[in-house]
């Protein structure tokens, strides 16, 4: 099972508060209609109904809610993930549905809620902390599926596991990072098949 990205943010007060889930909902409804960019604490403070030193008790900054909001887009498309590969059989057959999924779901986000998928990218141009989280679940379950496939034989076992993992992750990167993938969209569906069946091919024993 696939959980969502982990990080430190710069949040206050005690993390399993109501009103903490109450901020993060309207924000990411404000966000998803004026972006993240053009939108200010002081903004969503009126949306909500709250003074903008109240939502200061519980994040120090914008970026802070954003990280959140973030964190739980990027774990949907781990969940999508997750989702597609729990019925595989084999390590190849994993590895194929995690790649197509990855590309599947951020092209969706694009087009389905574009002001929340230029948030995604802001976040991995500085980087944010919750695009890194999710970048290295992605090269771990890459590590993952490559010790399935060596255990029953599908992998080649030969070149070094690290040298392997870190090698495949080059090539996925550009997909799994929103900002890249923005610039790959029109090939992104296609560019998967080819670059799976190439992968596959080179671990063959």
């Amino acid at each position: 099972m696939i959980t969502s990205p982990t990080f430190t943010a710069h949040l206050r007060g005690p993390t399993d508060h109501d009103v903490r889930t109450q901020i993060v909902t309207a924000a990411t409804d404000y966000f998803s209609h004026y972006g993240y960019e053009k939108t200010t604490v002081s903004d969503l403070a009126k949306s909500i109904g709250f003074s903008k030193a109240y939502i200061y008790k519980f994040f120090d900054s914008k970026q802070a809610i954003g990280e959140v909001i973030c964190a739980n887009t990027l774990g949907m498309i781990l969940h999508a993930i997750d989702d597609a590969m729990k019925d595989a059989n084999t390590a190849t057959e994993r590895f194929r549905r995690m790649f197509s999924t990855v590309v599947e779901a951020g092209c969706e986000l694009f087009f389905q809620d574009r002001k929340l998928y230029d948030m995604a990218a802001t976040a991995a141009s500085e980087p944010w902390p919750s695009v890194f989280s999710y970048e290295e679940h992605i090269k771990n379950l890459v590590l993952k599926i490559l010790k399935e496939g060596r255990e029953s034989g599908e992998f080649e076992r030969k070149t070094p596991l690290d040298e392997t993992t870190n090698a495949i992750y080059l090539v996925l990167h550009p997909y799994v990072n929103p900002l890249l993938l923005q610039r790959n969209l029109d090939q992104a569906k296609a560019d998967t098949n080819h670059l799976s069946n190439l992968i596959l091919r080179s671990l063959a024993p």
